[in-house]
C-alpha cells in the first residue's frame, strides 16, 4: 500500500456515500473490462470448470453470500476450491487445534487448510478461482477494482471503516491484493479498504491494475 498511499488524498466525507465510489465512469469501465475478460478468457474458464468437477465431487461453482455496496448482499462466484464438507472440517479443526483457532481469529485464513482440494490449491494460488467474478461485475454486484468482498461476520471487524467499505462495490482485485495479500494482517486489509474509499480515482484503479499482474506472478511462483 505504501507505494500507492500518497496518491490524491481526499477525506471520505467529501464522497457521496449514497452512490458507489466512482459511479458511472467506473461502472462503464467495469462493463468493458468484464466483457473483454470473459471473451478472451473463455477457454481458461472452461478448463478450470472441467478440472474442478473432475478432481473432486461437487459443483464447479461456489456461491458465497457477501456484503456489497450500501449493505446489499449478493452471491459472490468462485470456482469451488474446497471439499463439499468444508464447514464441518473447519469446525472440527477449530475445536481441536488452538493454534489454528487463533490463526483463524486473527486473519480469517489458515496457512494449512484441510478443506482445500489439490486443484483448488492451484486455483487459489494463481487466483484463477476468482475468474467467475467477472460475471458478478457484469451484473453490477462487484467492480474490477475495489475492496475484498466480505461476509456479515467480517463486517463487524471493520468498526470505524464500515462506511468506507459500504461506499464501494467489492473488487476482483484491489489495494490489499497488491499490498502483500496473504502475508498481511487483517487490520492492514481493513486499512487498505478504507484508504481506497477515501482516495479513489480512475488513476488509482489503473495503478492497482498495473501492479496486480506482477503481484500475482510473484505469489504463484513455486
Amino acid at each position: 500500500m505504501d507505494g500507492l498511499a500518497n496518491h490524491n488524498q481526499v477525506e471520505i466525507a467529501r464522497n457521496d456515500l449514497s452512490v458507489p465510489i466512482g459511479f458511472l465512469p467506473k461502472r462503464l469501465i467495469d462493463i468493458a473490462l468484464a466483457l473483454s475478460g470473459i471473451i478472451l478468457l473463455a477457454p481458461l474458464l472452461v478448463i478450470c470448470y472441467l478440472l474442478t468437477i473432475t478432481s473432486s465431487p461437487g459443483p464447479a461453482l461456489f456461491r458465497h453470500r457477501r456484503v456489497g455496496f450500501n449493505n446489499k448482499h449478493f452471491d459472490c462466484l468462485k470456482f469451488r476450491t474446497m471439499l463439499v464438507d468444508a464447514p464441518e472440517r473447519l469446525h472440527h479443526l477449530l475445536e481441536s487445534d488452538p493454534a489454528a483457532a487463533r490463526e483463524w481469529a486473527e486473519n480469517r485464513k489458515l496457512r494449512r487448510d484441510p478443506r482445500i482440494t489439490a486443484i483448488g490449491a492451484i486455483l487459489r494460488k494463481s487466483s484463477l478461482d476468482e475468474l467467475p467474478q467477472l460475471f458478478n461485475v457484469l451484473k453490477g454486484d462487484m467492480s474490477i477494482v475495489g475492496p475484498r468482498p466480505i461476509t456479515d461476520d467480517e463486517l463487524g471487524l471493520y468498526t470505524a471503516s464500515v462506511g468506507a467499505y459500504l461506499a464501494c462495490r467489492p473488487g476482483i482485485t484491489g489495494l490489499w491484493q497488491v499490498s502483500g495479500r496473504s502475508t498481511t494482517t487483517y487490520d492492514k486489509r481493513v486499512a487498505c479498504d478504507a484508504f481506497y474509499a477515501q482516495n479513489w480515482s480512475i488513476a488509482l484503479d489503473v495503478k492497482i491494475l498495473i501492479v496486480t499482474f506482477p503481484s500475482l506472478l510473484s505469489e504463484t511462483a513455486f
